[in-house]
This record gives C-alpha cells, sequence and structure tokens, in this order.
C-alpha cells in the first residue's frame, strides 16, 4: 500500500483525509499545514496520523504520494523541486477531482444499499416465500418467508446450489427450458406442502439470467379445508336431522330474530319460513310471552311453557335453551309440542296399559272413573283397605262395578305380584263348587284326575281370590268358608289333610245380607268374619255427575272393541242419559252406549238421542211431563191439558198477568186466553 502525505488540512484536504481514511486504497503516512488548528489537523490527530506545520519535516524517503491542497502555486513549485524521484506529487486540482469521484461513488454506493435494504425489506414482508438462483444453479437471494418455510438460514444458503439446499427443487428444469411452471404442488424435506410458482428471469437481450421461485405453506391452509368441510358436512347434516325431525323447532340469533324453522314447525303453526326468518321472536306468537326473549335476557332455559302460537292460535307446550358458545350468547333454540297431540299419546297410552296388562288382576284405581263425593269416598276406603289384609266385603248393586275394585284393591296391595283368583259364586253348580274353590284328591270321585287338582284357594296362595256373589252360598258351603277364614286352612274333597293357605279374601254381594240373616239363609258367624271391612260402592243413579267421564271412558273402550271412531255425545243425548234412572248402573250404561254405537254409520262421529234405544228416550219423556215412571201412565188427553196449564201459567207470570201480551206471545186470540184460564181455574190476580 503506498503512503500518502497531505499538504493542507483546510475544507479540500479534510475531505481528502476523509476519503483517504475511509477508502484505504492508500495509507495517510502524515497531514501537514501551517495552521495547528485547521480541521484536517485535528481530524488527523483524532484518527492517530502524525501531523506538523512543516511539511519539509514530514517529506522523506518512504512517502510515495504527496496530495497538495492547499491550492498555492509556491506551495506546490517547492514540492515538486524537493520531492524525492519516486514520489508522485499530485495538484490539487486533481486530488479535487479524485476527492469528487471518490465521494460521488460513495453516495452512489450508498444509494445503491439503501435501495437493495428497501427490496429486501419489502420481499421479506411479503407473505410469499421468494428464491432466485442466477444461471449457475447458484442461490443469490433467499427471503426471511422461504427461510422459515424450508428451515435453511440465509447465510448458510446464499452462494450455494439450489439442489444442495431443496433436493427436489425444480428451478434447474425451469432455468434450461425456459418455460415457466404456475401453482404446483411440492413436499418439502420436512414434511411442509407448498404451491410454488417458478418463473425464468432473462436479460433485456433475451440472454438467461436465472430462476424465481414464489411459494406458499398451503399445510395449514389443507389442514383449515379439511375442517373446514368436516364443519360443513356436520352443519349439513345437523340441518337435515333437524329439517327431518318430527319435533317442531325453532332458532333465533342473540338479537331475538328468527334465523331457522323446521317442516314440522310449519306444519305446527300454519306459519311459512318467510313469516318467521328474519322477523322478532313475538311474530309466531298469538298469546303468551316469548320463550325466546326470556331466555336470551335471563340465558337460563325454560321447560313445559303453555301458549298459542299461529293463527289458527295452537295451543302448545315450549322447551327454549340458550346456546351459548365460549361463553357468548349466540341465540337459542326451541322446541314445540301440540299439547293436543300430547294429550292424544296419554290417551293412547293409558288405553294400551290397559291391553298390555299381565296380571289377572288387570285394573288399577286408575280405572275407577268417578269424581262424586260418594264414589271419592269408597275409593279412599277401597285403598286404605288394601295396604291391610283384613277381608272385604264390596257391597252394590249389579253393575256398580264390584269386581273393577276387587281388581284395584289387590293391585294396591303388598300381594299385587302373586296370583288373583276370580270365583263367580253363583255361576259354578253347587255339586262342582266345593272341589272347585277346595280342590280334590284322586279317586275322590267319578271322573276325578289322577293326583288330584288343586283347588281356588290353593291357585291364590300368598295372593288374593275375588268371590263374586257370596250372597249365593249354601249352608254347607258357608261352614267350609268359613272354616277357611278362621283357620286358614282348607282340606281339599276326599282328602283328611289340612293344608294351610295364606290367601286374602275379598267378596262381594248385591243383596241384604242382615234380610238373608234375618231368614237363615245366611250364617251370622260368617257375616261377622266377612263384615270386617264392608265398602258400599254408590249405584249410577246417585252420582249422575259421572255420567260425563264413564260414557268418555266406555266409548273408548267401545271404539277399540269395535272399530269404531265415536268421539263425542251430543247435549240432547246427554240429557236423555242424565234424566235415566240407571236400574243397571255402569253396566246398563256401556250397553246403552254399546248398542248406540254399533248401528252408527261409519262417518259419523257424534252419538246423538236418536242413537239411543227408544226405551230410554221414552223414560226422558216422561220425565219431561213430571210423571213418576213407578206409577200408571195418565191418558194423553190428560197429558196434554196438564201441559197446557202448565204452559199458560208460565206465560202468565212471565208478562205480569198481561193477559194481552201473554196471549199474543202464546199465538192464540185474547178471548182463548180467557176461555182456557177459567177452564183450569188460573187465578186472576191483576187487573188489566
Amino acid at each position: 500500500m503506498q503512503n500518502v502525505l497531505l499538504v493542507g488540512a483546510g475544507k479540500g484536504g479534510t475531505a481528502l483525509l476523509k476519503m483517504l481514511v475511509e477508502t484505504q486504497v492508500m495509507r495517510t503516512a502524515a497531514v501537514a499545514d501551517i495552521n495547528s488548528q485547521a480541521p484536517g489537523i485535528l481530524y488527523a490527530k483524532e484518527a492517530g496520523i502524525p501531523v506538523h506545520s512543516d511539511w519539509r519535516m514530514l517529506l522523506t524517503n518512504d512517502i510515495d504520494v504527496v496530495m497538495e491542497a492547499t491550492g498555492k502555486t509556491e506551495v506546490l513549485e517547492a514540492l515538486l523541486k524537493e520531492r524525492k524521484s519516486h514520489t508522485i506529487v499530485v495538484p490539487s486540482s486533481v486530488a479535487l477531482i479524485i476527492s469528487s469521484l471518490t465521494s460521488e461513488k460513495e453516495q452512489l454506493i450508498n444509494r445503491l444499499k439503501e435501495q437493495t435494504n428497501k427490496y429486501s425489506t419489502i420481499l421479506d414482508a411479503t407473505n410469499d416465500g421468494m428464491i432466485v438462483i442466477d444461471a449457475s444453479e447458484d442461490i443469490i437471494f433467499i427471503n426471511r418467508v422461504a427461510e422459515n418455510v424450508t428451515g435453511n438460514m440465509r447465510k448458510n444458503v446464499l452462494g450455494r446450489k439450489i439442489r444442495e439446499v431443496i433436493p427436489n427443487s425444480r428451478l434447474p428444469e425451469v432455468l434450461y427450458s425456459q418455460k415457466p411452471e404456475y401453482n404446483q404442488e411440492q413436499i418439502l424435506d420436512n414434511g411442509l406442502k407448498i404451491i410454488t410458482t417458478r418463473i425464468p428471469i432473462l436479460n433485456p437481450d433475451g440472454s438467461l439470467r436465472g430462476a424465481l421461485s414464489l411459494f406458499k405453506d398451503i399445510t395449514e391452509a389443507v389442514q383449515l379445508a379439511e375442517e373446514l368441510t368436516n364443519l360443513r358436512e356436520i352443519e349439513t347434516m345437523l340441518t337435515a336431522i333437524i329439517q327431518s325431525s318430527d319435533e317442531a323447532i325453532s332458532v333465533v340469533d342473540e338479537h331475538g330474530r328468527g334465523i331457522l324453522v323446521n317442516p314440522a314447525y310449519t306444519r305446527m303453526t300454519g306459519l311459512r319460513e318467510e313469516d318467521i326468518i328474519g322477523l322478532p321472536a313475538t311474530a309466531d306468537i298469538s298469546e303468551g310471552e316469548s320463550m325466546h326473549l326470556r331466555v336470551l335476557q335471563t340465558r337460563r332455559p325454560v321447560r313445559g311453557v303453555r301458549m298459542k302460537v299461529g293463527s289458527s292460535r295452537k295451543d302448545v307446550l315450549v322447551n327454549v335453551a340458550p346456546v351459548i358458545v365460549d361463553g357468548k350468547l349466540k341465540g337459542s333454540v326451541g322446541v314445540i309440542h301440540d299439547v293436543s297431540e300430547i294429550k292424544t299419546l296419554t290417551a293412547e297410552l293409558d288405553r294400551a296399559r290397559q291391553i298390555i296388562r299381565t296380571l289377572e288382576a288387570k285394573y288399577t284405581f286408575q280405572d275407577i272413573i268417578g269424581e262424586s263425593e260418594e264414589m271419592k269416598l269408597a275409593i279412599e276406603q277401597a285403598k286404605l283397605g288394601a295396604k291391610t289384609p283384613a277381608t272385604v266385603l264390596l257391597r252394590g248393586e249389579s253393575g256398580t262395578g264390584k269386581e273393577l275394585f276387587a281388581h284395584a284393591i289387590h293391585n294396591e296391595s303388598d300381594r299385587k305380584y302373586n296370583t288373583f283368583i276370580r270365583v263367580n259364586c253363583a255361576a259354578i253348580a253347587e255339586n262342582l263348587l266345593e272341589s272347585e274353590l277346595f280342590g280334590y284328591e284322586e279317586g275322590a270321585f267319578s271322573g276325578a284326575k289322577r293326583g288330584g287338582k288343586k283347588g281356588f284357594f290353593e291357585e291364590a296362595n300368598n295372593g288374593s281370590i275375588f268371590l263374586d256373589e257370596i250372597g249365593e252360598l249354601s249352608p254347607q258351603m258357608q261352614a267350609k268358608l268359613l272354616r277357611v277364614l278362621q283357620e286358614k286352612e282348607i282340606v281339599r274333597v276326599g282328602g283328611t289333610k289340612a293344608i294351610p293357605v295364606n290367601v286374602r279374601v275379598i267378596a262381594a254381594t248385591n243383596l241384604k245380607i242382615e234380610k238373608a240373616m234375618t231368614e237363615g239363609a245366611f250364617r251370622e258367624d260368617l257375616y261377622y268374619r266377612l263384615n270386617r271391612y264392608p265398602i258400599s260402592i254408590p249405584p249410577l243413579r246417585q252420582r249422575k255427575g259421572d255420567i260425563p267421564a264413564l260414557s268418555a271412558h266406555l266409548i273408548r273402550k267401545i271404539n277399540q272393541d269395535y272399530g269404531k271412531y265415536i268421539e263425542e255425545i251430543s247435549s240432547e243425548a246427554a240429557d236423555i242419559l242424565f234424566s235415566h234412572d240407571w236400574p243397571g248402573n255402569v253396566r246398563e250404561l256401556e250397553n246403552i252406549l254399546g248398542r248406540a254405537m254399533i248401528f252408527m254409520h261409519p262417518s259419523e262421529r257424534c252419538i246423538h238421542s236418536s242413537h239411543l234405544p227408544d226405551f230410554v228416550a221414552k223414560r226422558q219423556a216422561v220425565h219431561q211431563i213430571g210423571i213418576n215412571p213407578e206409577e200408571n201412565l195418565p191418558s194423553l188427553s190428560e197429558a196434554v191439558e196438564k201441559t197446557e196449564k202448565d204452559v199458560i201459567t208460565a206465560a202468565l207470570q212471565k208478562f205480569g198477568y198481561n193477559r194481552t201480551r201473554t196471549a199474543k206471545s202464546l199465538g192464540i186470540s185474547l178471548r182463548t186466553l180467557y176461555y182456557k184460564m177459567e177452564k183450569y181455574e188460573i187465578a186472576n190476580i191483576s187487573t188489566q
């Protein structure tokens, strides 16, 4: 490196000095200036460069170049005279040109660096990876995204062959074919999947300069696409489930506006989707408060709320729950149930329960229809008696439901899972009753089964036995039954061994046993055994208020038995049923309804008075004219006169005995009214 002596440390000399120091093209050996405070002298001292006020003291043999920066001719001439033969003296004008050129070069270099940094910053800020190779397949640029995606740092790959860094890169193929490749998938060595575009780089003259690869990591995008596809599939499936559900469903957003209703909802309410979607949650309510809005306010579910919806005011039950996602309320979903459908299903369930009962005792207290005080008392007594082991005596007229009570008592007791035996004492021949009740041993009589046979009491062991028509037992059978009740054991016909039995006895009769006792037809001691827990079942004529409920129950039963679809009874027919005395009780009511329904047309749904048997309607007509059906009927003329007198009397009372208005309302002349008042001796207690 050549040694330079700088003479002159003014403004121009200082610029030359800084250029020499910064470029280090030549070594600055010393600086000379007569002004010890010249800026170049001060700069040289800071840089550790020797200084002096006399340049002659610094012009030694090792100085190769002297730069004159004073601009004085005499100084230049002196330097030329005293320089060494190998020393070159550069005049100030040439030195300034060199300084200017060097400064301009530095500015250009700095500007180029700024531009390069700017472009690098821009390329590093992009979301796409970028790798550039030259014509020799050497990597000349890689941005920050490409570093992250490939896992290769810039300092480690610049200048290396592209195939050394990315073995499966196709940039060399693009480089030599000069044909671009767009949106190509590529899997890197680290397992990431990218989508890349490769483009050849050509000079303006068409010569090959290199190739560029732009790429994007699509691994996360593919995963998101798969998740999105799964979410869409789930959404499609959930939507299909909601749309195909038989439950009526409505959904609102967090602002209470409808966003979804399914076909079941539109069928139930009669509203269309456009009547609900985008409208407030109250749009479908005809009576009641919006449960959607309440849930959105409270963020708590509500269940079993009754309201009316749609233009038809459909009576429904509503369950609504909030939809909360990541702690944020997004809306609410409601499920609506048709109350009429629920009632129908409940009725069908009740009927099904009656059909599928497999126990011998088929009925429970729920099957006993009655809201009258007399019936409620009998049911309460029966429920209480069911909890005790005492013998129960059911008393009531024929057809009042004594067997129904017997079934219910057994099913309410702790013996309900054991056998329930029903015996109609009047329906079995006297000579067979004993063997049926108590069984028989082998050879007890001709025709007896081999090995004998258990009787009803043995079959009912640990269960219950219902003895209907107990008053029809012969004195001999009464004595044997008394022994069973007292000793809790039986002896088979033809046997001698006593067999213990644990049987709950429920007896029933429609006779007045007390009268039979006085006549000697019923044993007094047996009466006291049976009558420990008597229950009196009222006849239907004493609880006519139960006729509507009984009729509805019986109609459902007969519909099932006969395949009918009767729904109700007209008010005229109901009046006739109320006026009847019902000597046959509930059994007679079932008979009358059954007869009426059998002859009804299949399309008819209501029982009218014309469907009822003639004898019931006639009895009601007799009651309407105030005649006791037990007495002899009056003649037709007598009945007509009595009715005419009652009508005239009622009209006179209505119009305050104003005969003119009375005659006009009855459609007769005033003279005829006077005649009939005199005929029927209707008192005249007012004046015209």
